[in-house]
């Protein structure tokens, strides 16, 4: 185990875009709600701005996340742009400079949650929140980590916008670049992950996905999101399921010291639902788990798994609609951490467990 997670509970909790199942997510109120439901890491996906500076959003695109779309004076920036190999159309971070992101206000982005405090919390940067951890650490007398992500690394390299290299300098900054720093650097694109390693001493963890999961359980690793991008621009052929192999994890384990799973990579569901009702996961039933979590333990990887949610119909169906028993389940097979938009349900669910593993 990394030594900075001797600091902390385990399994961890990391509070997946702070307390985003209930306020706007990446906001310093939204990671601070977090602290207070007893969040060990808070988690900020980073993106950087047409001068340069790194800011906690979801994507580069801001019109999912920002009242970016309903200011006129900003009409001129919507535009088509192709992240990750994908067309989007919207605002984009690298269009804007701070002093422009700061006039913009957050809003929730998932229609079935609370929108009742759109507009009211700003986009912080990533300095903002490092004094945030550093001060609510002080305030709790418990050390508070932070969990940033590297978002479309080869995206921001190809503008000119590197983020890795500002990373560094803002750890550095806040004296958090040593290997007992509380800090985890996570990236789907492993190029990320190893340039960071001959940079800086902190912990890093790859992130794998699928594309999806098909109606009888298996994993899909479908173009675009069944690799890292990286991949894809260099011409590698590979997959995200040639990740998670043995020979994968070894790869892994010489740059990175964690793996960050999608739930279904270790857990797959299925279902008889057909059409639309197929992507509601109250319709699904669970599989065996498979041998991902050994795997990457024998090979000397921490393993956090994402995302809990606690809506209804993001509940396989043998969790009988209680969060909880979602978490028991990850628990029980042992995964290291766990990324929640609730931390406040994973705090009590891992303390149910602690209950149980005591008795």
């Amino acid at each position: 185990m990394k030594p900075q997670t001797q600091l902390f509970p385990h399994p961890i909790v990391i509070a997946h875009r702070g307390a985003s199942g209930y306020l706007p997510d990446h906001t310093l109120e939204a990671y601070a709600l977090a602290i207070e439901q007893g969040a060990d890491y808070i988690e900020p996906d980073l993106v950087t701005t047409k001068d340069g500076h790194l800011i906690a959003r979801h994507e580069p695109n801001l019109i999912a996340t920002t009242n970016v779309a309903g200011r006129p004076e900003f009409a001129d920036r919507m535009r088509k742009a192709k992240i990750d190999g994908v067309d989007e159309e919207g605002f984009f971070a690298s269009d804007f400079t701070l002093a422009e992101i700061k006039t913009l206000s957050a809003v929730q982005q998932f229609a079935e949650r609370d929108q009742s405090l759109n507009g009211r919390f700003k986009v912080p940067t990533f300095t903002e929140i490092i004094d945030l951890a550093k001060r609510k650490s002080y305030e709790k007398h418990r050390t508070i980590g932070l969990y940033p992500e590297t978002k479309h690394p080869t995206y921001h390299r190809m503008l000119g916008l590197a983020l890795e290299d500002r990373l560094i300098a803002a750890l550095k900054a806040a004296a958090w670049h040593r290997r007992d720093a509380p800090i985890f650097i996570q990236s789907f694109e492993p190029s990320s992950l190893r340039y960071l390693r001959e940079r800086s001493q902190v912990a890093r963890v790859q992130l794998v996905m699928a594309s999806g999961v098909s109606a009888d359980g298996a994993l899909e690793f479908n173009p675009p999101n069944g690799r890292p991008y990286d991949w894809t621009v260099s011409g590698e052929a590979r997959t995200f399921r040639d990740l998670v192999t043995p020979q994968g994890l070894a790869e892994i384990k010489t740059y990175a010291d964690g793996v960050g799973l999608w739930k279904p990579l270790i857990v797959s569901s299925s279902t008889q639902a057909s059409g639309v009702a197929a992507y509601n996961e109250a319709n699904r039933t669970l599989l065996p788990p498979s041998q991902l979590i050994d795997d990457a333990h024998r090979t000397g990887l921490l393993v956090h798994a994402w995302t809990f949610r606690n809506e209804q119909h993001r509940l396989a169906a043998d969790y009988k609609g209680n969060p909880v028993n979602e978490y028991l389940k990850f628990f029980q097979l042992g995964v290291d951490g766990v990324f929640s938009d609730f931390a406040d349900t994973a705090v009590t669910a891992r303390a149910i467990y602690q209950l149980q593993q005591d008795k």
